[in-house]
C-alpha cells in the first residue's frame, strides 16, 4: 500500500472508531472481566490507566518476561510515535524520541528531550540510561509534554521504570539465561523479611555477558578483546524498606552498574579516498564488523542512592518525600573513520553528579484530586574529549595535531508544581495545573589545538604520559560564564466521562528543555535559551463488554528555539567554530490508537499503530553576514512516520503445567538519521519475535524460548556523518578529515535464548 493511501486509511479508521465509539451501544455483560486492570502513576498518583487523560503505555513484569525483553529500549515497539535506541559508538547509551521530540547530541552540557526516571527519581544523562530490566513491576512510557508534574526535559515525554515494593514471606528467584553468540545472563532477586511485614531486605543482582555479533578487525590491538557488538554488565540493586503500618512507608535503595562493554564500531558506508598506499582496509562484509586505531574497551560505572519516604495519615491526603544522588562516570573510545589510521580518533572521558530532593503533597475527595509538591536539583557535568586527526603525507600518515574540548556545566534547578482536577458532576472534570521553575547554569569551556596524538589521560594507550603543563598553553579557556531562565509550564484538560468505561479528554500541554553553553565553544557565546513545545491532545480511553479497549490520541505540537549548531554556509560538519543558537522550529501532528482484544480466556490480541507527520518550518544557517533558512535541508530524525506493532498472548493449561505462547510484528517505516542534508536513512522495516514460556503447576519453575528477529533483519539505529553533498551533484563530499566518514551502526541480529529460573 502507498505511504499516502495508508496514512489517509488510518486516519480514516481513527475518525470512524472515534465516532463508533461516541454513538455506540451501552456496554453489557459487565460482570465479566477478561481484561487486565492496568494501574499506572503517570500524574504522581496511583490511577486506572483507563481514567488517566494522558498517552500512557504501560508494560507489566510479566509482560516484559514473556517476551524475554532485557534492556528498556526494546519497550519502543510496544509504544506508538516511540524511538528507544542504543546511541552511536557505544551500547549503553540512550537515544529517546518520542512525537519526534528528544535529542540527538550526546555530549555533557546537552539536555535530554525525554526524561528518565527510576522510582520517580529523574536520571540526568543518556550514558548507562539503556537500563537493564531487573527487578521491575512495570515501565509506563508518557507521550507528549509533560512539564507540569515531572519538569524541564520531559518536553518529548518521560519514561519511568518503577520497581516493586516488598511484601509477604521470604522469597529467591535463580535465573539463568543461555543464548547464542555464548550468551550468559544470571541473575538472583529476592526478599527477607527482617520484622515480619514491617521490614524487609531486598536485593537484585545480575551478571550479564555475551560475545560480539562482530569483531574490529585491526592489526594494531595484539592482546586486547577485538569483539564488537559485545556485552559485559554487573547490575545490582538493594534495597531496605519499613512499613510499621499502613500509614507510613521508607525504603531506603541503592544501585550500581559496572559496564565493560566494548567500544562499538560503525560499519564504513563509503569506500575510502585516500590513495591505495595508506592500506586502508576495505569496506568489511559484516555490518558488524569495524576497523579502530582506538583501543577497544570503554568502561561505565553508575551508582545511585535514594531515601523515599510516604505517609498518609488520613484517607484524602499523602506525603512524600524523595531524596536521592547518583554518579556517572563512563571513558569511551570513539573511531569516527573505523580504519587503523588515526584520521579522526575521538578519546573521551565523561564526569556527572547529581543530587535531587522532591517534596510531594497529595490531596483527594470525591470532588478534587490535587497533586502538589516543591523540587529541588543540582547536578554537575564534565568531561573531556579530545580529535585526533594525523596529517596526510605523500605516502603516509604523518602525526599532525590533535584537539581538546574539556569542561563543566553546572546547574541547579528550583521548581513548585501543583496539579488538580475538579469534578463538576458525574460526568465533567476539569484538571488544570502550573509548574514554575528557575534555574541557573554555569559553564566552563577549554578548547584549542595540540601538536601530536592527544589523551585524556595517561596509560590511555601504551606508554603514554599526559603533561597537563604541556597541553595547557595550547588548550586556553574560551568560556566561563553563567546564566538563569525561569519557566511557568501549565497544563489545562477537560475530561468527559461518557459512560462507565468511555472516557474522552482534550489537553493543552507545555514542556522544556533546559537552556544550556555550548559545551564545544571555540570562542565566547552567550547560553541558548530553553526549548519549548506546546501540545493539543484530543483522547479517548474505552473498554467495550470487557472485553475490548481501545485507546486512541490525536495530537498536535509546536517546537520553537530548537538549539542547534549553525554553520558557515557551505561549510559542515567538519567546520571548527560551530556556534549554538536557538536557530530551529518544528510542528508536527499525528495519531496513535492502541487496541487490547481478549478473544477469550487463552488468547490476548493487542495492536498498537502510530503516525506522525513532522517538518522543519525553520533552519537558519550562519552565511556570513546574516542568517538563511534552509529548513529544506533539516529532517526531523528518529522519527518514522509510522510505527505499528501487531501481537498475541496464548496460554494452554496442561497437566505438565501452563504454557504461554506470544509473538509479534513490529514495523517502522522510513526515517532519517542524520539532522543535514539527508544524509542517512533507513527504509521501512519489520521485526518479527516470537517466545514460548512454561511455567510448573506448584509455581517454583519457569522456562522461555525466545526468539528475536526471526528474519535477521539488518537495520540502523544511528549513524556518524563527516561528510557533506556536493550542492550541484548530489556526490559526498570529504570532511575535516580528508576522508569519506560516513558510518552506520546496527539494530542486533537474529538472537535465540533459553531461560530457566527457579523461585524458592
Amino acid at each position: 500500500m502507498k505511504p499516502v493511501l495508508f496514512q489517509n486509511s488510518f486516519l480514516t479508521l481513527a475518525l470512524i472508531l472515534f465516532a463508533v465509539i461516541a454513538f455506540g451501544q451501552e456496554q453489557i455483560n459487565n460482570e465479566l472481566n477478561t481484561l487486565e486492570h492496568i494501574e499506572v502513576t503517570a500524574r504522581k498518583t496511583v490511577e486506572n490507566l483507563q481514567r488517566v487523560p494522558v498517552a500512557v503505555t504501560s508494560l507489566s513484569a510479566t509482560k516484559l518476561e514473556e517476551k524475554g525483553m532485557e534492556v528498556l529500549s526494546e519497550v519502543q515497539q510496544f509504544s506508538p510515535n516511540t524511538t528507544l535506541q542504543a546511541g552511536t559508538a557505544t551500547n549503553s547509551t540512550l537515544v529517546a524520541f518520542i512525537r519526534g521530540v528528544g535529542q540527538e547530541d550526546q555530549l555533557w552540557g546537552y539536555e535530554s528531550g525525554v526524561g528518565i526516571y527510576i522510582d520517580d527519581v529523574y536520571i540526568a544523562r543518556p550514558q548507562g540510561a539503556i537500563l537493564e530490566i531487573l527487578n521491575i513491576e512495570r515501565i509506563e512510557v508518557l507521550r507528549g509534554p509533560q512539564g507540569t508534574l515531572y519538569g524541564k526535559n520531559t518536553l518529548g515525554g518521560a519514561i519511568k521504570y518503577i520497581t516493586p515494593k516488598m511484601t509477604g514471606d521470604g522469597q529467591l528467584n535463580l535465573k539463568a539465561t543461555l543464548g547464542d553468540y555464548n550468551r550468559q545472563d544470571f541473575s538472583l532477586v529476592g526478599q527477607y523479611p527482617l520484622l515480619d511485614d514491617k521490614l524487609y531486605f531486598g536485593f537484585a543482582a545480575a551478571n550479564l555477558s555475551r560475545d560480539g555479533y562482530g569483531d574490529f578487525k585491526t592489526s594494531d590491538l595484539v592482546g586486547q578483546n577485538t569483539e564488537n557488538f559485545n556485552k559485559d554488565v554487573f547490575a545490582g540493586r538493594f534495597n531496605l524498606e519499613y512499613s510499621p503500618n499502613e500509614q507510613l512507608f521508607i525504603r531506603l535503595s541503592y544501585d550500581k552498574t559496572d559496564d565493560q562493554t566494548n567500544a562499538k564500531g560503525g560499519h564504513r558506508f563509503l569506500e575510502s579516498v585516500l590513495p591505495d598506499s595508506f592500506n586502508i582496509e576495505p569496506i568489511p562484509d559484516n555490518v558488524y564488523h569495524a576497523g579502530t586505531s582506538l583501543p577497544t574497551w570503554n568502561t561505565l560505572d553508575i551508582e545511585g542512592l535514594s531515601l523515599t519516604m510516604e505517609y498518609a495519615p488520613a484517607n484524602n491526603w499523602s506525603l512524600k518525600s524523595i531524596t536521592a544522588r547518583r554518579e556517572n562516570d563512563s571513558l569511551a573510545n570513539i573511531d569516527f573513520d573505523n580504519t587503523s589510521l588515526r584520521l579522526f580518533d575521538i578519546p573521551a572521558i565523561y564526569d556527572d553528579q547529581q543530587f535531587s530532593q522532591e517534596f510531594q503533597f497529595n490531596y483527594r475527595t470525591d470532588k478534587l484530586n490535587l497533586v502538589s509538591g516543591l523540587y529541588y536539583y543540582d547536578a554537575e557535568s564534565c568531561g573531556t574529549f579530545n580529535a585526533i586527526l594525523d596529517v596526510l603525507g605523500e605516502m603516509m600518515l604523518l602525526p599532525g595535531f590533535a584537539l581538546e574540548v574539556r569542561g563543566c556545566s553546572n546547574s541547579k534547578s528550583h521548581a513548585v508544581y501543583s496539579q488538580g482536577s475538579y469534578l463538576f458532576n458525574d460526568k465533567l472534570s476539569l484538571t488544570l495545573g502550573a509548574r514554575f521553575t528557575r534555574e541557573e547554569k554555569d559553564a566552563i569551556v577549554y578548547n584549542g589545538a595540540f601538536f601530536g596524538p592527544l589523551y585524556p589521560k595517561s596509560g590511555w594507550v601504551p606508554g603514554y604520559i599526559r603533561d597537563q603543563s604541556a597541553i595547557d598553553p595550547f588548550v586556553p579557556k574560551v568560556l566561563d560564564d553563567s546564566e538563569k531562565w525561569s519557566r511557568l509550564t501549565p497544563r489545562l484538560g477537560f475530561e468527559y466521562q461518557q459512560t462507565q468505561d468511555i472516557l474522552w479528554y482534550i489537553s493543552y500541554a507545555q514542556g522544556f528543555k533546559s537552556g544550556m553553553f555550548n559545551p564545544r565553544a571555540a570562542t565566547p557565546e552567550p547560553a541558548v535559551n530553553p526549548e519549548i513545545v506546546d501540545s493539543i491532545e484530543l483522547g479517548i480511553k474505552s473498554d467495550w463488554d470487557n472485553s475490548l479497549r481501545i485507546n486512541a490520541t490525536l495530537f498536535m505540537l509546536d517546537h520553537k528555539d530548537r538549539q542547534f549548531v549553525t554553520v558557515l554556509e557551505g561549510d559542515g560538519p567538519g567546520d571548527l567554530d560551530q556556534r549554538l543558537g536557538n536557530i530551529g522550529k518544528s510542528e508536527a501532528h499525528g495519531a496513535e490508537l492502541e487496541l487490547s482484544y481478549a478473544a477469550n480466556s487463552r488468547l490476548n490480541i493487542d495492536l498498537t499503530l502510530g503516525y506522525i507527520d513532522s517538518d522543519f518550518t525553520q533552519a537558519l544557517a550562519y552565511n556570513g553576514v546574516g542568517y538563511d533558512d534552509i529548513s529544506d535541508r533539516f529532517s526531523i530524525i528518529n522519527t518514522p512516520e509510522l510505527t505499528a506493532n501487531l501481537g498475541f498472548d496464548y496460554s494452554i493449561a496442561s497437566e505438565h503445567g501452563i504454557f504461554v505462547i506470544n509473538g509479534n510484528y513490529y514495523y517502522r517505516s522510513e526515517y532519517d538519521l542524520i539532522v543535514l542534508d539527508n544524509l542517512k536513512s533507513q527504509s521501512g522495516f519489520g521485526l518479527a519475535n516470537l517466545s514460548l514460556n512454561w511455567y510448573s503447576d506448584n509455581d517454583k519453575w519457569q522456562a522461555g524460548l525466545h526468539i528475536k528477529n526471526i528474519t535477521d533483519e539488518r537495520y540502523l539505529t544511528g549513524s556518524f556523518a563527516f561528510v557533506t553533498r556536493d550542492e550541484n551533484t548530489g556526490d559526498y563530499v570529504p570532511g575535516l578529515a580528508g576522508d569519506n566518514i560516513l558510518n552506520d551502526y546496527y539494530g542486533p541480529p537474529r538472537t535465540i535464548a533459553l531461560t530457566l529460573g527457579y523461585q524458592f
